[in-house]
């Protein structure tokens, strides 16, 4: 005798959130930000758009809430590789993992640099994306000071500031590897690398003027 089991009314919302956030990846990836259109997102979900709409407020909606999956993913990746690792060499194993990643999502790296032009004009999105990237890069920042400490050591600066750095240089290589000049040398990421770290206590004070040379 078969047994029938019933999803509950959360599970049926569930199941098809995630089915229209396939959708949407997959058409963003495919035809960029810009060229994605909700009815093709509905079309690639197997769903009509009003099942989007039931979920989403629509194209930002959708694509924030990617982005929001991505950086949860991200973090605890990050989180899992910090584990046992310290100092300047547990930096770098952080950072070439993150590039590693970024290099093997590429179409990911630009479809967000294209969403972050188009938020940087509309004051909802923008205000959403802030958030979000300021969450990320936090996250990123706590997690690189505790790698530092376990070797006495900290950021040249303030580590959400540094952490910006590391996401601003993450943007500009996605960018020229998308024209194909992305080859960066291992011994320049190397010093760029260990030009973000000093040992615990000396951080330079930066209302301090520097000595005139």
């Amino acid at each position: 005798m078969s047994v029938v089991t019933r999803m509950s009314r959360a599970e049926q919302v569930e199941r098809n959130r995630a089915r229209v956030l396939d959708g949407a990846r997959a058409v963003f990836l495919a035809q960029g930000y810009g060229g994605a259109t909700v009815d093709a997102i509905a079309l690639e979900a197997g769903f009509s758009k009003g099942v989007v709409y039931s979920q989403f407020a629509g194209k930002g909606d959708l694509f924030l809430a990617l982005l929001e999956e991505r950086i949860d993913l991200r973090a605890a990746e990050n989180a899992r590789l910090a584990e046992g690792r310290s100092g300047l060499a547990g930096l770098r194993d952080l950072l070439a993992a993150s590039a590693r990643r970024d290099a093997e999502d590429a179409g990911w790296g630009l479809l967000l640099v294209e969403f972050r032009v188009v938020a940087a004009r509309d004051a909802d999105l923008g205000a959403r994306y802030a958030a979000l990237h300021a969450r990320s890069v936090g996250a990123f920042a706590a997690l690189v000071e505790q790698v530092l400490a376990r070797d006495g050591l900290t950021t040249v600066g303030p580590a959400g500031q540094v952490a910006g750095v590391v996401f601003a240089l993450g943007t500009g290589l996605a960018l020229e590897r998308a024209a194909g000049t992305a080859a960066v040398p291992d011994a320049v990421l190397d010093a760029v690398t260990a030009a973000l770290v000093v040992p615990a206590g000396t951080r330079p004070d930066p209302s301090t003027p520097e000595e005139p040379r």
